[in-house]
């Protein structure tokens, strides 16, 4: 049976093809496998989004624009449009993505799915006894879900999931590292790593407008490219889909040092499908992605490192690659959210007929 579903992205990140976050990609996943099926999909996302359905969009706040009045003003915007949304569509369910799906007066009456992309301890903590029956949260890992309190230990689990490559690209001698540019993703250490192995990195990401994320592209990244102890490593900044695709399958490794306590990594789990082994901090989730000496190396610091990738071609590409395929595939994450879509609407449609 056809549905109406309408995804609610962060209010300051835009959704579509050239999405930077996991939370924004996937919703984009989701999104497009909607409206492929037949359904009928609902964005709510800032400007400079782009969507397979019918997007509706909200002001984008300037970077010199994130003071409290801005926020509430912006806060407001999103809530109108929602409600517009909701007074001129029939919709079947409500699908939160952001970090900030706590600020918004939901209807009491529809299924709302609210997927926690991020830390649980970085959402207020009072919030969780807020919501009644009609709200569904969801995890996207088992590492997460552990983390969750009480009131969240029995969310379901939705591993995250990428597309597969159809084809393989030949191997070169680089190391690639991509991410937002900020210090919890800790890229300088890969960079250094790079440097004690003697391989050239690539560094694919954006910096986004936050004084702390500037700070650190400058002050820990810069020292570290054009020819730093004579390896030429590159800064390459935002990358197209296709040309990361490309990168990641031609990397001899992807090199993750990330210090945040990682709910899921989409960059890990790309770089499987294409036949690429992670070398990674066991940050967050990283140990559910990265089977230690199969798919890549968890490693501790940049020695560490270092050492694994000079052993990195002990990890067989196409372990990688069947790795990806068994867990981490898009069609697989799509089917699992189209039976929870399912299980949540036909429950509601229960509840209206006996009410």
């Amino acid at each position: 049976m056809a549905m109406t579903v309408l995804s609610v992205a962060f209010a300051f990140a835009p959704v579509g093809p050239k999405a930077v976050g996991g939370a924004e990609q996937i919703l984009t996943e989701l999104d497009g496998a909607l409206t492929a099926a037949g359904h009928t999909s609902l964005a709510l996302a800032c400007e400079g989004s782009q969507a397979a359905g019918t997007l509706f969009s909200t002001p984008l706040l300037g970077s010199d624009l994130y003071d409290a009045d801005s926020r509430r003003w912006s806060g407001k915007q999103r809530q109108a449009c929602l409600d517009r949304i909701l007074s001129q569509h029939d919709v079947d369910l409500i699908h939160m993505h952001g970090l900030d799906f706590h600020e918004y007066k939901l209807p009491p009456d529809v299924p709302v799915l609210v997927t926690l992309h991020l830390p649980v301890s970085w959402y207020p903590q009072e919030i969780w006894r807020r919501y009644s029956g009609n709200v569904q949260f969801q995890c996207v890992s088992e590492t997460q879900r552990r983390s969750c309190p009480p009131e969240l230990r029995d969310a379901p689990v939705i591993l995250n999931g990428v597309a597969l490559p159809a084809c393989t690209e030949s191997k070169s001698d680089f190391a690639i590292a991509l991410g937002r540019i900020c210090p919890e993703k800790n890229q300088h250490e890969a960079l250094e790593a790079g440097s004690r192995a003697g391989v050239r990195v690539l560094l694919g990401g954006q910096v986004f407008p936050y004084q702390d994320h500037r700070i650190y592209f400058y002050k820990r990244i810069m020292p570290l490219l054009n020819g730093h102890d004579s390896i030429l490593h590159e800064f390459l900044g935002p990358l197209a889909p296709l040309r990361k695709q490309q990168l990641l399958g031609q990397a001899r490794c992807l090199l993750h040092p990330t210090l945040a306590p990682e709910t899921s990594s989409l960059v890990a789990m790309e770089a499987l499908a294409a036949g690429t082994p992670v070398i990674a901090y066991p940050s967050g989730a990283l140990p559910e992605i990265v089977d230690d000496g199969v798919t890549g190396f968890l490693v501790h610091d940049v020695e560490e490192m270092a050492i694994a990738v000079d052993h990195v071609d002990q990890i067989r590409p196409e372990d990688c690659r069947a790795a990806a395929h068994q867990r981490f595939s898009r069609e697989r994450m799509i089917q699992d959210y189209f039976q929870l879509y399912s299980v949540m609407t036909e429950g509601a449609v229960q509840e209206k007929r006996y009410a």
